[in-house]
Order: structure tokens, then sequence, then C-alpha cells
């Protein structure tokens, strides 16, 4: 992902290029544990030149000159890749390129310098939680088969999804009492909830998974909260045609939803203002800022204790 200042470029960032703007610094966007798309120390215009004689020297947030380190990929036409991205290696990437311009009449050599800078930063996607909802009819509301209904409940879906190593958070039920304009006075109880990925032994689900399994835990929780439903949905089947039961208690036929619920990691958050282009993902905090759970912004300090990228606390 990268901050595209000119509609010529899209096409190159899409080549996993992205060209400097000696006249601003590009943004750029990498997902935790990948490569880096390749940084171009020239500007689009200057791509298309001859160029006579070019140097380049890349200079990471560090300060090192980036020639020889293990962890790039910089080639001799002045491209740097930076391999397996982590939160440390966030920060201002320059590269100046000095090469010549030779007088056609006089052949004089005149030698032009030219300062690039990236700002690179690591993020990942958000994870996913389901808010699911659901309703079930019942005879009353003061019912004590309610409760009993609703605990049980809570087991079944729990154990329907362990498979997936996601489990259900924030349960909350309600009963009200809805006046209807065809059938008088009914009950029903509202049932409330959320599917996390993170159950017990999530990490050993991940282990066929290179460096990082958020992909894998995503689509777990999707497939969890749609196997929920997929139960809702066969319950009053299921009980009626295998067991020739018909409950006091019934799934209200299409009252099912589910919704994602986006979250972020510690050191990591959502600004909408300064990440334009990456608004969507959870971009690694800045310094003097942190995040110590799973919402989405990152808080600023109180004092500028926290000097790095991704920080979790401000000490």
């Amino acid at each position: 992902r990268a901050e595209p200042k000119e509609e010529k470029s899209i096409d190159l960032i899409e080549k996993n290029e992205v060209y400097g703007d000696t006249r601003h610094e590009v943004s750029v966007y990498v997902k935790v544990f990948a490569n880096s798309p390749f940084l171009v120390c020239m500007d689009l215009a200057l791509s298309q030149e001859r160029i006579i004689d070019p140097n380049y020297l890349w200079i990471g947030p560090d300060g090192r000159n980036l020639q020889g380190q293990e962890y790039v990929n910089l080639t001799e036409t002045g491209k740097l890749m930076v391999m397996g991205f982590k939160v440390s290696m966030t920060g201002a990437y320059s590269c100046t390129l000095s090469h010549k311009v030779i007088e056609t009449t006089t052949q004089e050599e005149k030698e032009i310098v030219e300062a690039y800078k990236f700002m690179v930063y690591a993020y990942r996607e958000a994870d996913h939680d389901y808010q699911v909802s659901a309703r079930f009819s019942t005879l009353h509301c003061r019912l004590k088969n309610n409760s009993f209904f609703l605990e049980a409940l809570h087991k079944i879906l729990s154990a329907t999804i362990s498979h997936l190593t996601c489990r259900i958070t924030q349960w909350s039920h309600k009963c009200h009492s809805i006046r209807t304009p065809r059938n008088g006075l009914q009950h029903e109880l509202f049932v409330h909830f959320r599917v996390n990925p993170f159950a017990p032994g999530w990490e050993e689900a991940c282990q066929e998974v290179p460096y990082d399994c958020q992909d894998v835990t995503n689509r777990r929780a999707r497939q969890a909260a749609e196997q929920i439903g997929k139960f809702f949905r066969q319950l009053r089947h299921i009980l009626k045609k295998e067991f020739h039961i018909v409950p006091t208690i019934q799934y209200v036929d299409n009252s099912f939803s589910m919704a994602p619920i986006d979250s972020c990691q510690p050191g990591f958050g959502r600004n909408h203002h300064t990440h334009q282009n990456c608004a969507s993902c959870c971009v690694v905090c800045d310094p003097g800022t942190y995040s110590p759970n799973n919402e989405v912004t990152c808080q600023t300090c109180a004092s500028p204790q926290a000097t790095e990228y991704g920080a979790k606390s401000c000490h």
C-alpha cells in the first residue's frame, strides 16, 4: 500500500514499485512480516530518462547505510525492498541519488544530487469479532424455563464452534413483551453475544501458518458465526422432524444477524486523518502514542516516554 500523488504512479504501485518525490515524503504501508514494495530512488519523470553514472545511498530509520544489510534487497538500479517487515523497521527511509548531466555542446559534466524520503509504516489487517443477535419466542418472560434454555443454548453454541478455536463472549439477553396487530401480546427473548476467534488453543491452530495467522483467525471467526446461524435456522426442523418435539421456546425465523466488529492488536490503531490511504488498516502507533489493548485507536501519552513505534504502554 502506498500513497500515490499522481495518477500515473498507480499502475507502477500495482507492479510492486513506489517512486519517490523530491517535493514531499511518500507514505508506504507494509503488512507485518510481508516484504515491502520496491522503493525506487527517483521520481516517475526521471525514471523515463537516461541517467549517467547514477549512485544511490539508502539510509534506514536508525541512520545506518542499508547497503549489505541482510533484511534488505537493494538492486543496482537503486530499488530497495525491506524483507520480513517488522514493527521495529517502521520509520523514515531516505535515498540520495547523485548522477551526472553532460552539456551537449561543451561536454562539461555537472553532478546533480537529489534526495527522496519514504515514510514506511507497519500495519495489520483488523481482527474481527462478530456481533451476533437472535430472538426466541417464549410463553412468558417470567418462566424459569427461560433461564434453563439460555444456559443450555450457551453451552451448545460454545460446543458447536469449539473445533474452530472460537469462543462466545459478552453474552447477554433480555425478555420483552411485544404487542402485535394480528397476534396480540407475545413474548420474545433477545439474545446478543460476540464470536471471538481467540479461544484457548488458537495458537496451536496457527502453527502451520508462517509468522502471522491473522487471516486464519478472521476466517475462523466468520465460519463460526455462519455456523451458529445455520444451527438456528435448522433448530426447529431438527426438533420437530428428528425428535418430534415442539418446544415452548422457539427460534424466531429470520431474526439471526451477524456483523463484524473490528479491533486492532496492542501497539496498533486506526487514524483516518494521518493514514488516509490506509484508513481501514491497523497502523503501528506513532512515537508518543500507545495502545495497550484491542481498541482501534492509539492513545496519546501524557508525557512523551514512548519513543518507539508500536508502543503498548508509555513506559
